[in-house]
């Protein structure tokens, strides 16, 4: 093995670390100049629609015709992606979590993203959020470019609330305890649940709803290797508690999973729902009367948690200049039509759109639209992001404490410690 294989193996290993191991690689071959390949993890409805996108702008005749491969999401989807960039081999552009940039620009597995070019296909720093902008650089380099913002909201039910008497008071409430009393309202009027919250195996829900209110404290989490982690324990304490009591099997149930918490909402059994954007369209499928908005600030900070797909440069070992251009009118091209992205739930972060009148119109989605302006991603760290062990490690500690049988106090302080020993280790690059 000689030692530019062993460093790329090295760095699909830094990549991977926070995910299980599954081996796998891109295709191999000569490519036309003119022929993009294109790899994304979008399936159902949001596959759907990045096809036709990826259609549109291949019609438009532009010089190139990008063409699609469409992998398993998470870990399998990662591990190919990092083994491709490692040999060199790998697509001319991809989709990437924008909580895994910090596990893959390190290592040298993406390329940053040129200013001038991109300026030259009309896109600017001033065209995102300043807070999904800067959560696309490391080490002061821009290494993707977002396609969109998906957050975890609060969807309700418009005739339950207002036949509870509650629409107005959902919209204006400001602490945990006006949280509870509306749900506690809403529950009389179902007779089974005010709340739908299905987290039950499923870490990364925990995570969501967990991060959002202990970000809404004002509290910080700060993890750097070789550091320990910096954390507020008492306000972890707090918002753990608070979700406890929630999950008392009247305001919500104690161990409900996506699928049941979805059910209950779509029949009329709950009036409130906590859920990622991406629920929407099952919801107005269903032709709920729903609404949703962001989740209320509850404890003194508006703050939301939310992650957010973005356009990357997987390293490869010889670039086209011409090729990657096109690259570049590619992703600018999908940018601008991004309001049909839109339609699954998602707030495009290309800004012209995201305030033009297209996507203003489409609801419930605009009524979040301001969430990019106080959005929370993930820790930067080798070891987290979307399709990695990060939120399973959450739930390992704190699903008992969900349940109710467990202590909030512990359970957070036995996540700490499985961050600690993870942070003690040198990064694997």
């Amino acid at each position: 093995m000689t030692d530019l294989s062993r460093r790329g193996l090295l760095k699909a290993a830094a990549a991977l670390a926070g995910g299980g191991l599954l081996v796998g690689c891109a295709p191999g071959g000569s490519r036309s100049t003119t022929d993009l390949s294109y790899w994304h993890l979008m399936t159902g409805g949001d596959g759907t629609v990045m096809a036709g996108l990826v259609d549109a702008v291949n019609a438009a005749n532009l010089g190139f015709h990008a063409t699609q491969t469409v992998l398993a999401w998470g870990p399998p989807y990662y591990t190919k992606l990092a083994m491709a960039s490692a040999g060199g081999r790998a697509p001319d552009v991809a989709i990437m979590h924008a909580s895994r940039i910090a596990g893959y620009a390190p290592g040298g597995l993406l390329e940053p993203w040129d200013l001038d070019l991109l300026a030259e296909v009309g896109l600017h720093e001033s065209d995102f959020p300043a807070r999904v902008w800067e959560k696309c650089q490391y080490d002061g380099k821009l290494y993707a470019i977002a396609l969109d913002t998906h957050p975890f909201v609060l969807y309700y039910n418009t005739e339950l609330t207002e036949k509870a008497g509650v629409t107005d008071t959902l919209r204006s409430m400001k602490s945990p305890e006006e949280f509870t009393e509306v749900a506690a309202k809403l529950q009389k009027v179902t007779g089974k649940h005010g709340l739908s919250y299905g987290y039950l195996g499923d870490g990364a829900q925990m995570w969501r709803l967990w991060y959002t209110l202990y970000k809404q404290t004002g509290a910080e989490m700060k993890l750097v290797p070789g550091q320990p982690a910096e954390v507020d324990k008492d306000a972890a304490v707090t918002t753990l508690k608070f979700v406890q009591s929630l999950l008392n099997d009247t305001i919500a149930s104690r161990s409900g999973d996506g699928g049941t918490a979805t059910s209950e909402f779509l029949h009329g059994e709950s009036g409130l729902f906590f859920g990622g954007v991406w629920e929407l369209p099952v919801l107005k499928d269903a032709k709920l009367p729903v609404d949703a908005m962001p989740i209320p600030t509850l404890f003194g900070t508006q703050a939301a948690y939310a992650d957010s797909h973005t356009f990357v440069l997987p390293r490869q070992s010889k670039v086209s200049p011409e090729r990657r251009k096109h690259v570049y009118t590619m992703v600018a091209e999908i940018l601008k039509r991004s309001a049909k992205w839109a339609g699954g739930g998602h707030i495009p972060a290309y800004q012209p759109v995201a305030t033009g009148a297209e996507y203003q119109a489409l609801k419930p989605q605009s009524n979040y639209a301001g969430i990019p302006a106080y959005v929370n991603y993930d820790p930067d760290v080798w070891f987290s992001g979307a399709g990695s062990d990060f939120q399973n490690y959450f739930a390992e500690n704190v699903q008992n404490v969900f349940l109710g049988s467990g202590d909030p106090a512990a359970g957070f302080d036995g996540f700490v410690a499985r961050l600690n020993k993870l942070l003690d280790r040198p990064q694997p690059v």
